[in-house]
């Protein structure tokens, strides 16, 4: 009788290994990696092409084809054109009333931006601060900026009026004679500035405040060691440390300013508007553009101011940036010694 014989343990069977996966053609593999470089190489190309090309359709064909119209007797309905070269330019740079309104756009420019930015440091400043409300204040700075410029127009031009205004009520009781700011070179300058300033200086403040908020609370802490009192923190830390971002806000606010256009036709009105005034004290390049434009129907004398308005905003926010650029690098110097 025969005993049943069993398999020991260690002698089971070991299960087959799993084949290897079929190899892929040289070929597919070849493609494969010339797929995946290509992808690598043009992917972010594909992903920055949407704003070239609305800039090239919205901003760099105006610009081209302004540059066209400026040289030639553009006549609207006409067929042909005749091509005058730079005599539109000379025209215009011939003109006083380009001038003068080049003078009014730089001195409206002036008195509003360095208040306005002075102004939005110290608000900004303040809403860094602990306090109640903290967020409402922060939002509330704001909707000034989203005001309809019409609106803004409207009840500044109540507040600055000759008759009636609030602002020569207010001067009433100190002794001076009511002024008629719209009348004035330098009146109108000031009403316009104070409208400016009231728009964008919240815009600006919240610009300063969020590049507050990334210096680190440890050197404030280091100082305030030290003894230093919040008003000398914030001169030798904030400002010093917020130098690029006022660079930004100068060069925006150069642009902005230059193109000022709304807030002074608004507040002039009436059948002087595009000339800022019956004496033009408030017209600013813009508005010399669209008197070419509306009154004139100048199209290649509108064209030729439009590039040199180009080439003005070029230059000085060019200058800005190096004066700015200038202090900082000084800054930095004087840091360091």
């Amino acid at each position: 009788m025969s005993l049943p014989t069993t398999t020991p343990a260690h002698s089971a069977e070991v299960p087959p290994q799993p084949g290897r996966a079929p190899r892929l053609p040289s070929s597919f593999l070849v493609r494969a990696s010339r797929w995946s470089r290509l992808d690598t190489k043009a992917s972010p190309y594909i992903y920055i092409a949407p704003f070239f090309v609305i800039f090239g359709i919205f901003g760099l064909f105006p610009l081209i084809y302004t540059g066209y119209v400026a040289l030639n007797d553009w006549e609207v309905g006409a067929d042909t054109h005749t091509f005058v070269g730079l005599d539109n330019f000379v025209k215009i740079l011939s003109d006083n009333y380009f001038w003068n309104a080049v003078f009014n756009t730089i001195g409206i420019f002036v008195v509003s931006t360095i208040p306005q930015l002075l102004l939005a440091l110290m608000l900004a400043n303040a809403l860094n601060k602990r306090m109640r409300g903290r967020m409402w204040l922060r939002m509330g700075v704001l909707v000034p900026n989203i005001t309809s410029v019409a609106a803004v127009a409207i009840l500044f031009s109540q507040l600055f009026a000759r008759d009636f205004g609030l602002i020569n009520w207010l001067l009433h009781f100190v002794g001076v004679s009511p002024i008629d700011w719209q009348a004035h070179k330098w009146t109108a300058w000031l009403a316009i500035s104070t409208m400016v300033d009231w728009r964008w200086m919240g815009y600006n403040a919240l610009i300063y405040l969020a590049a507050m908020q990334s210096i680190p609370k440890d050197i404030y802490e280091s100082a305030a060691l030290d003894g230093a009192s919040s008003r000398r923190q914030f001169w030798s830390i904030t400002v010093p440390m917020l130098r690029p971002t006022i660079i930004f806000t100068v060069i925006i606010s150069t642009i902005g300013g230059f193109q000022l256009y709304a807030e002074p036709l608004l507040f002039t009105g009436g059948a002087s508007a595009f000339l800022g005034g019956t004496l033009r004290q408030s017209q600013t390049v813009t508005m010399y553009l669209m008197e070419q434009f509306y009154n004139k129907f100048e199209y290649g004398d509108m064209a030729a101011v439009a590039w040199l308005l180009f080439f003005l905003i070029l230059v000085f926010s060019g200058v800005n940036y190096l004066i700015t650029a200038r202090l900082e690098s000084s800054g930095k110097r004087g840091g360091k010694k």
